[in-house]
């Protein structure tokens, strides 16, 4: 068929599949650092500032900006946005990319620590889209930050070094489990029941001052070996788990997978993938016409709300910001900066599973290896929620990879009655910029460990350079 896209790993040479290499060891490494959304900026301000970007307050506070500048603001320490600086005013539009950093997660609540039968477990509430059953009986790790009354903010990563202990979450034994066998999939494991356990050594001294003590009073030395340990290893009292953010995500490494090693498969790639590959394109990419961007936001997962998410008005602020580093701000000139801008709404998109081949329809589905997917559209059931990009815009994408001699191919979520699924894409769209979804195929999509091409990645690295480079 004509419109049947090649696969991508045809076509490579030994040049093409040393830098593929390469893009992937940087990427892997890049998961391995970066599981919470605070990891992830501080892993991109590390990465951009060796490239030669500084924080936009620090360039306007210099003398202001010109063409060729690099500078970056971060929001809350989970939202960043950098740019680079072109020859042509910032009125006349930026090249954006923007990818989401936050991923599907647990999250420790604000009193979760708790014992029961001389086992301690923190509660969870669970972040995003997930199979409940599949966050089960896996080695998990604790990330996050703990902060506490005086200022100071207490950095947690737990189960991720070899040496490290891992905490875990229960299941029932097959022999035992007949009535949960009978319950539908999303039944057979509780939101309540996703609890943590993270000990069972009872604290010695605690024990024998209980039973010197008050008689009947309730003894929970399991629990007070934990705090014993947090208190030791972090400082951090009980009552700091109020101000703390902990998630709980699965520990370990990504790895290559299958025995040709094509494939990562790994934590955290949705949005990852697209986040980390828009951030090579940026820093692949030298001062060019337009203004390039790479926007990592928050939130996505649960609706692009709070002030670190896409409905925020961080964007649109640091815009404002960049304006007047250029001596150029004005209400007007704000709006037609946003309005002349394009963007890929860089996420991903469903690929084809041979396992579950009913709720795909092949014509209009991503493979792996098939190079970086565009989709038109997203959004459910007679395209609800969605942006559907103008076939114009689509046209012009078509050229610029075309001419730059990116893999890509088209997509939609799923079956039209069977599912479906949102982006950032209709937000930015509401400033009147040309916006689509353009993203790396993903098998499944938020598992605790989730599959992508190679291949793919590699191809999303060329989409973005050549997308950030297209200044007419």
């Amino acid at each position: 068929m004509v419109m049947e896209r090649k696969n991508a790993w045809l076509s490579y040479g030994d040049i093409e599949l040393r830098e593929l290499e390469e893009t992937a060891g940087l990427y892997m490494d890049f998961l391995n650092n970066g599981k919470t959304e605070r990891e992830c900026v501080s892993r991109v301000v590390e990465e951009a500032e060796k490239k030669g970007y500084r924080a936009l307050t620090d360039a306007v506070r210099e003398g202001g900006l010109k063409a060729g500048d690099r500078v970056y603001v971060v929001g809350m320490n989970k939202i960043i946005a950098l740019f680079q600086i072109g020859t042509e005013p910032l009125e006349k539009g930026m090249n954006i990319l923007c990818a989401h950093i936050d991923s599907p997660r647990l999250d420790v609540k604000q009193n979760p620590l708790y014992e029961n039968t001389e086992l301690a477990y923190l509660d969870t509430h669970y972040y995003g889209g997930i199979k409940k059953y599949q966050w089960v009986t896996l080695p998990m790790a604790v990330h996050g930050v703990v902060a506490k009354k005086d200022g100071t903010v207490v950095t947690v990563n737990i189960g991720e070094a070899e040496s490290d202990p891992v905490v875990y979450i229960t299941d029932l034994l097959i022999h035992l489990a007949g009535d949960q066998m009978n319950k539908t999939a999303s039944k057979v494991i509780e939101g309540e029941d996703l609890d943590i356990l993270i000990g069972s050594r009872p604290l010695k001294e605690f024990t024998e001052a209980s039973k010197e003590g008050e008689k009947g009073k309730k003894t929970e030395a399991v629990k007070e070996n934990v705090l014993a340990l947090l208190k030791e290893k972090y400082g951090i009292e009980e009552e700091d788990f109020l101000s703390a953010e902990l998630e709980i995500v699965p520990a370990g490494k990504a790895r290559e997978c299958g025995l040709d090693r094509s494939m990562v498969a790994a934590y955290g790639q949705d949005d990852r993938v697209c986040a980390y590959t828009s951030l090579l394109g940026l820093l692949d990419t030298e001062t060019s016409v337009r203004t390039s961007c790479c926007l990592l936001v928050d939130k996505e997962e649960i609706g692009s709300v709070g002030a670190t998410g896409m409905r925020s008005r961080f964007f649109e602020n640091t815009v404002a910001e960049l304006l007047d580093g250029c001596k150029a701000y004005s209400d007007l000139a704000l709006r037609n900066t946003l309005k002349n801008s394009r963007m890929l709404s860089s996420d991903v998109s469903a690929g084809f599973d041979p396992t579950f081949e009913s709720v795909f329809e092949k014509k209009n589905t991503a493979f792996l290896g098939r190079g970086i997917v565009l989709n038109k559209f997203t959004g459910s059931r007679g395209k609800s929620s969605s942006n559907d990009a103008n076939a114009e815009y689509v046209a012009r994408i078509r050229r610029v990879f075309d001419e730059n001699q990116v893999f890509f191919q088209t997509a939609e979520l799923g079956k039209v009655d069977v599912g479906g699924g949102g982006t950032i894409a209709y937000i930015a769209a509401l400033y009147g910029m040309d916006v689509i979804d353009s993203g790396v195929a993903v098998l499944s999509m938020h598992a605790p460990w989730e599959v992508t091409s190679k291949a793919d990645i590699y191809e999303a690295r060329k989409a973005y350079r050549a997308f950030l480079r297209d200044n007419f």
